[in-house]
């Protein structure tokens, strides 16, 4: 179906189906999309096979760079110089093996994993599974709000407060794209995505103050270690903040928008595509997370605090707002306000294209679990309001310092939920009732379950310090 035709049909009165009724037991979530994208046969070659698949993967990854990434990346690098970048990488490296796997799943059976949670797990588990899931996703929304508010107030000096609630209207930027189909969202992202990266490719390679040392890069990767204290804590930070929870779900449904035949060859040739395509755009995360420790580690390590332009001194500690600072401190370190604008705009991009796969994830959970379904603008609405919420309240009350704490209390919400997306997707995915001859083999297999454990280990040894940082949150202390 083309662009076109399936505009028109979107535009043509749909019937309301009971949420058990044989015909919606077979309807797909993301339904405007689902087998909008045809696939070329497999005499095409690589690269029209290459441009047909390419896609869900960049999506998801925008969630492995937003706003609630940007604050443990800065603090790494400002307190340890290049000493957690093996940490980025290993994180980088594990969603990778999740999102591949999550691909994986929605290929072989045809469904999401919401959809899987809610045929092959007990009636009773649905609702529970439903509300932790959005409860994620307006975790994520929070970080995504903040990352977006704190950009506009740092490019146009709008006060925090009412920057929150100008986020609101970026729901008629989602609702502007989807009516041009899947391939007009990737677009958009794939524009935020270079904007980042261009940002942090000036400040990096382009600024002569900010070069780093590769020698010390390439030995801090090839050296993993914990020697320095607190950098445990910090690690688990990088860590817990970087497989999200709503993107297993969300890759499982982008997957399908692909119309490929569901013959051996065919199904392998998908899986071949998607999980290239997850490679490279993980990838490209990983280099923009990098890049924002390692600017952190070349401006701010071995520095206590720094003067700005106004002549007040800007400390640095490790409970300070990092992507505060660094708006701040950039422009006198380097000598130019040119690096304090790249660096906002790089957080406004990263905020905004985040809020787009946050959205199509919420779409998913709620369609796979429950089986309703909303006008997208309603349930854009119905999201946004409930991330706006506590980020207005706290602000309200406590003022622009508690933006750190309310990143903070995003993680632990995400880190409480994140098993219910890893392990159901790794038991389903291992399978051969389930995925028959395309269950994961030994090396994903072992790649999968090691991490899914190691992430868990890792939210649960920090839980305890974020659940008391986020219980002070609440309650203004």
């Amino acid at each position: 179906m083309s662009d076109a035709e399936n505009r028109a049909h979107l535009a043509s009165p749909q019937p309301t189906l009971a949420a058990d009724s044989p015909e919606l037991l077979h309807r797909p979530s993301l339904e405007d999309v689902h087998s909008s994208i045809a696939v070329p046969d497999a005499g095409a070659g690589f690269w029209p096979q290459w441009r047909a698949f390419v896609g869900p993967a960049i999506l998801v990854s925008v969630g492995y760079m937003d706003p609630g990434n940007w604050g443990t990346d800065l603090q790494g690098g400002a307190q340890y110089k290049y000493g957690l970048l093996w940490v980025v990488a290993l994180s980088s490296l594990m969603a990778v093996f999740m999102q591949v796997i999550s691909a994986r799943l929605g290929v072989v059976t045809g469904k999401d994993l919401a959809q899987c949670c809610r045929d092959w797990y007990p009636k009773w588990t649905r609702w529970p599974n439903w509300l932790v899931s959005e409860l994620a996703i307006g975790a994520c929304d929070l970080a995504e709000v903040l990352g977006s508010a704190v950009a506009l107030n740092l490019l146009f000096h709008i006060p925090l407060f009412w920057a929150v609630l100008i986020t609101a209207l970026d729901v008629l930027l989602l609702l502007a794209l989807q009516g041009f189909g899947m391939r007009a969202i990737e677009a958009v992202v794939v524009v935020l995505i270079a904007t980042i990266a261009i940002c942090y490719f000036i400040e990096i390679f382009v600024l002569p103050q900010t070069h780093p040392s590769f020698r010390e890069m390439g030995q801090a990767l090839l050296s993993p270690h914990f020697r320095q204290a607190g950098m445990l804590y910090v690690a688990i930070g990088i860590i817990g903040a970087t497989v999200m929870p709503h993107n297993l779900y969300l890759h499982s449904a982008l997957v399908q928008s692909r119309r490929f035949q569901k013959d051996a060859p065919s199904i392998r040739r998908a899986i071949h595509f998607n999980t290239l395509d997850s490679v490279v755009a993980l990838s490209i995360a990983f280099c923009v997370n990098a890049a924002i420790l390692v600017l952190a580690a070349t401006v701010f390590f071995g520095k206590a605090s720094v003067p700005v332009s106004d002549g007040t001194l800007v400390h640095f500690a490790p409970d300070s707002d990092w992507i505060r600072v660094a708006y701040l401190t950039l422009a006198p370190l380097l000598g130019t306000a040119f690096a304090s604008t790249l660096f906002a705009v790089a957080l406004l991009a990263a905020g905004q294209s985040s809020t787009i796969t946050g959205t199509l994830a919420g779409q998913v959970v709620m369609e796979g679990f429950m089986h309703w379904r909303i006008r997208p603008w309603v349930r854009r609405l119905i999201t946004r309001m409930l991330a706006i919420s506590p980020a207005v309240l706290i602000i309200g009350l406590h003022g622009e310092s508690s933006v750190t704490d309310l990143l903070t209390l995003s993680q632990v919400v995400l880190a409480l939920q994140l098993p219910f997306a890893m392990f159901p997707l790794l038991q389903f995915t291992s399978s051969g009732k389930r995925m028959g001859e395309w269950r994961l083999g030994w090396f994903l297999l072992l790649a999968g379950w090691g991490s899914a454990i190691l992430i868990t280990c890792m939210d649960i040894y920090g839980l305890p310090e974020s659940l008391k940082t986020a219980w002070q949150v609440i309650r203004g202390g």
